[in-house]
């Protein structure tokens, strides 16, 4: 199982990011993916989770509203769009399926 993340990097508050989660070892279109994150001094916090292209679930109140999940199957990829970014969205974000985690990618809010 290998989990790829992509598409972090500094952006002024407001601003958006498309977080990518590129996986790979299983059957992606049966799979249960989450977003975590982790901000500085703090521990790992669910974020979203999703399970078919349709379906996210946002699990984190701060962010409901502005983030959303998604998922291409013919690429075995979820993505995270992330919109009117606040500076306490700076954080480390994963993906995650069972066991297995990507290696994170920054996401830095700040002006």
């Amino acid at each position: 199982v290998q989990l790829v993340e992509s598409g972090g990097g500094l952006v002024q508050p407001g601003g958006s990011l498309r977080l990518s989660c590129a996986a790979s070892g299983f059957t992606f279109s049966r799979a249960i993916i989450n977003w975590y994150r982790q901000a500085p001094g703090k521990g790992r916090e669910l974020v979203a989770t999703i399970s078919s292209p349709g379906r996210t679930a946002i699990s984190m109140d701060s962010v409901k509203g502005r983030f959303t999940g998604s998922a291409d199957n013919a690429k075995n990829t979820v993505y995270l769009q992330m919109n009117s970014l606040k500076p306490e969205d700076t954080a480390t974000y994963y993906c995650n399926y069972y066991r297995y985690w990507g290696q994170g990618t920054q996401v830095t809010v700040s002006s």
